[in-house]
């Protein structure tokens, strides 16, 4: 088999055919991207450059360029012209200051409240969605249905002019990955996770027991917003369009739950990227045994996240059973535990196992689901883990 560019090896893997060796795209290399001051495409020239596949995502704007939206990848969020914000530090004597935000609609006022910590990295700024909040939380922006109508005014379609320059971004990023033989990813998709940011975790979990109509409902509204996205995303010319799932599996929610509301929306938003070419990616790390079965018949190309340290309910051998041949698979180290704290042997041993249980078709190698410490054993991790990669070739 003569080799393959890295988009035709992941292709490949994503088709369910046998490549003409494994690939190994990581899922995220934040201390790669910072050591390029975040310009994704001298990273993923970078991970060319020391053997990788790669993938290049679009739209490519950096967490300090979404202040409202940190750690959802993707396309401006907009409020409603009428919409107005205010945020105010209370202190608090003898104890960490509080900071307040409110949202002022034509259908009534959203307020949230964080208790701030010495890691809050947002200053005196609370970000609409974002995963700090969660633990810090006071007030989360929703706690009842009548919010809903207001919160209709944060979730706004994607402005004209952001889908005029998302699309000229397709065009160059079309380009180079054509130029250089990658990937090219879109996205990212979101339904419970944003339910989380909206909630906070603890009282999502309890309103899915006590008022599990409010909680179908809110993921109705974020699913229509979602999909609006998505609509502009896919008419970029994105081989895989990913979606994030990191509090959709079975840890924080019931498989009962899963089924009933969230799979169906799941299902429409992989019919729809099908239909608009593309492969779709449910990047999910834990708590997926309980709904394998689920994920095939929802139409997932490809279960991003593996981890079998620091996920649960991720028994490899079982995923593969269950989902080999009908799912590609991608991920397989943990990158935390193994690559980034782990021995040599360590490494030697996650990277074999990882390729013999879920490997050779249908799997993309990957740490799990992000490098982030930049420190002299993460890179000699790295070296270790692709040259125990490169003699499975």
């Amino acid at each position: 088999m003569s080799e393959m560019t890295s988009r035709e090896r992941m292709l490949s893997a994503l088709d369910l055919r046998k490549p003409d060796h494994v690939p190994c795209c990581f899922i995220s290399f934040s201390v790669l991207r910072e050591r390029h001051m975040g310009d994704r495409y001298k990273t993923t020239l970078a991970q060319l450059e020391m053997g990788l596949d790669a993938m290049l995502f679009i739209p490519k704007a950096a967490r300090q360029d979404r202040p409202e939206h940190p750690d959802l990848r993707g396309l401006p969020i907009h409020f409603h012209p009428l919409v107005e914000t205010r945020e105010w530090r209370e202190e608090v004597a003898g104890a960490a200051d509080i900071l307040h935000k409110e949202y002022v609609t034509p259908d009534g006022t959203l307020t949230t409240a964080v208790r701030l910590s010495d890691d809050w990295p947002h200053g005196d700024h609370i970000p609409f969605i974002d995963d700090y909040q969660i633990p810090r939380s006071l007030k989360p922006l929703l706690t009842k249905w009548r919010e809903l109508e207001a919160l209709q005014y944060l979730l706004l379609p994607p402005q004209t002019h952001d889908t005029a320059a998302y699309l000229d971004e397709a065009e160059k990023a079309q380009a180079f990955a054509r130029d250089h033989g990658v990937l090219l990813a879109g996205g990212w998709g979101v339904g419970m996770d944003m339910a989380n940011w909206l909630c906070g975790m603890e009282n999502l979990m309890i309103q899915m027991i006590e008022r599990p109509k409010f909680v179908d409902d809110l993921l109705e509204m974020i699913h229509f917003w979602n999909v609006q996205r998505m609509e502009v995303v896919l008419r970029g010319p994105v081989d895989l369009f990913i979606r994030r799932g990191w509090y959709e599996g079975c840890d924080f929610v019931t498989p009962s739950f899963w089924r009933s509301s969230i799979k169906p929306r799941l299902r429409a938003e992989t019919e729809l990227a099908h239909r608009r070419g593309a492969k779709f990616g449910y990047l999910c790390t834990s708590g997926t045994e309980p709904i394998l079965d689920d994920i095939v018949d929802a139409g997932v190309d490809v279960l991003i996240g593996l981890d079998p340290v620091q996920g649960t309910h991720t028994d490899l051998t079982l995923i593969r059973e269950k989902l080999g041949g009908r799912v590609c698979l991608w991920g397989g180290v943990s990158g935390a535990v193994a690559v980034e704290m782990g021995s040599e042997a360590d490494v030697r041993a996650a990277v074999r196992r990882a390729l013999s249980t879920l490997g050779p078709d249908g799997f993309i190698l990957s740490p799990v689901d992000n490098l982030t410490v930049d420190a002299p054993k993460t890179w000699e991790n790295v070296e270790i883990f692709i040259d125990e990669w490169r003699k499975s070739w």
